[in-house]
């Protein structure tokens, strides 16, 4: 296994140094639950080493996707379940302190409606005009507010238990308090429709970050899910978004984007920025995950990357095993349904022989997440990574990592590798009160300057290169 070593910013080291000293001293913890039994295979010593400075720490996860659960299936956060990766029980368990809870917005709600207010009618008491192809309809801020509206039911259901937070010193207050801190991120930047007023607007009812894009292009940012390029990174819309997220106080995240727009949004930003749920490229090279550049590029810009536990972002084998076997399978599946009737006995009988041709791929080991976060502290520096584990927002987490109660193991996993209790407190959440404090003062320096105002004749423009 790849020790830990760390790269040093010495630029950056009197604000970390002063980060953490403020960590420590306004976090203080509970102390630690009693240390369970060493898991198999774990040195009995270490193990308890490793639960105690656990629990230290502030342990702060920025993607957590249980919003979609709580929205869609009514999901109560406050028991504990028998299935998918969260919920306010485990992460206890697990001393997991503070979430940035997702407020997603898949892109089938996504629409361009830009050519439906390109044009003010020249009378409040005329109509909108309305051309011939309006473009699908945009529910995506829609489905951010019902999101919103989920949490904070959740929030308001157990108020003894958990804390709407968006500043730094509200997360540690809360913490302090013994309750979990709820932060709120969106992710998917067409939920702001391409409106810089809608995005005012989220930043006022808590949302304290956005991924610029999600599997789509938008109105104002390239995606790295499609291949054919949009804006080639940033538009000018794109470029106010950022500057307006740099003065209201919001974290801009890079997760999710292109190359080019990751680029334009550091020569754009004036506040560091994250990839709040990314993992790197050199280990499995997924147009997802971040380069060993750009992990350069974030540190230089006081930034972090977040390293996501899913499965086929961690190891490149397990990704194209599954996708082959999944393919196979569908084909055979087919053939099977062409060939016998629905709810037969023949067909019944042919995909249960499919099931036992075709199981699951096995996971990935915990060591392959460990491997991506101390590659990232190698090349970024241990100022500059954190945890963003994307929990029932994929399809598959790593062996030993089976949902937020196993937590624990990844502390035990990094002092094993030889990463000091400094440098894992930073990773398990020091390095992201240090960003959220960075962009908090940011906005402090811009307070009093104007908003951003859209332009329709120029946003849709690229930025000059």
């Amino acid at each position: 296994m790849r020790t830990c070593r760390v790269r040093g910013f010495p630029f950056l080291a009197a604000a970390a140094a002063l980060g953490a000293a403020m960590t420590s001293a306004l976090a203080q913890e509970p102390a630690a639950p009693p240390c369970p039994e060493t898991p198999a295979g774990y040195r009995q010593e270490l193990w308890q080493q490793a639960w105690q400075i656990h629990h230290r720490a502030v342990l702060i996860d920025t993607h957590v996707d249980t919003t979609t659960r709580v929205l869609d299936q009514g999901f109560d956060m406050g028991q504990r379940a028998a299935d998918g990766h969260f919920d306010l029980p485990r992460a206890a368990a697990g001393g997991l302190d503070a979430v940035f809870y997702s407020i997603y917005v898949d892109s089938r709600f996504y629409g361009d409606e830009h050519t439906l207010f390109a044009d003010p009618p020249a009378s409040i008491n005329d109509d909108w005009p309305r051309p011939k192809e309006p473009g699908a309809a945009n529910g995506s801020a829609r489905r951010a507010l019902m999101m919103i509206d989920g949490l904070l039911r959740t929030i308001e259901r157990h108020p003894t238990r958990m804390v709407a937070c968006t500043t730094a010193d509200e997360l540690l207050a809360a913490v302090r308090a013994g309750k979990h801190a709820a932060l709120m991120g969106i992710e998917g930047g067409h939920a702001i429709e391409g409106d810089l007023g809608l995005l005012r607007l989220f930043h006022q009812l808590g949302v304290r970050y956005m991924t610029l894009t999600h599997t789509v292009h938008n109105e104002f940012a390239d995606s790295c899910a499609p291949a054919e390029p949009r804006w080639g990174g940033l538009n000018r819309l794109g470029a106010k978004v950022v500057r307006e997220m740099n003065r209201l106080g919001m974290v801009v995240d890079v997760s999710h984007v292109s190359d080019a727009t990751f680029a334009d949004v550091l020569r754009t930003t004036s506040a560091p920025v994250i990839c709040s749920h990314s993992s790197l490229r050199a280990l499995c090279p997924h147009p997802r995950n971040v380069t060993d550049d750009m992990l350069r590029a974030l540190a230089a810009n006081g930034g972090a990357v977040m390293i996501n536990y899913n499965c086929g972002f961690l190891d490149a084998d397990y990704a194209k095993n599954k996708s082959g076997r999944e393919q196979t399978r569908r084909i055979q599946e087919k053939a099977a349904r062409d060939k016998f009737a629905d709810g037969s006995a023949e067909l019944q009988a042919a995909l249960k022989s499919l099931d036992s041709r075709f199981p699951p791929v096995d996971r990935p080991p915990l060591a392959k997440l460990v491997a991506h976060v101390l590659r990232a502290i190698e090349i970024a520096g241990a100022d500059h990574v954190g945890l963003g584990s994307d929990f029932d927002g994929v399809p598959c987490l790593p062996q030993g990592m089976d949902d937020a109660t196993f937590l624990p193991r990844l502390t035990y996993e990094l002092l094993a590798a030889g990463c000091s209790e400094a440098v894992i407190t930073k990773v398990l959440g020091g390095n992201l009160l240090r960003v959220l404090r960075a962009v908090e003062a940011r906005a402090l320096q811009l307070r009093g300057t104007g908003p951003e105002l859209a332009e329709p004749r120029t946003d849709q423009e690229r930025l000059p290169r």
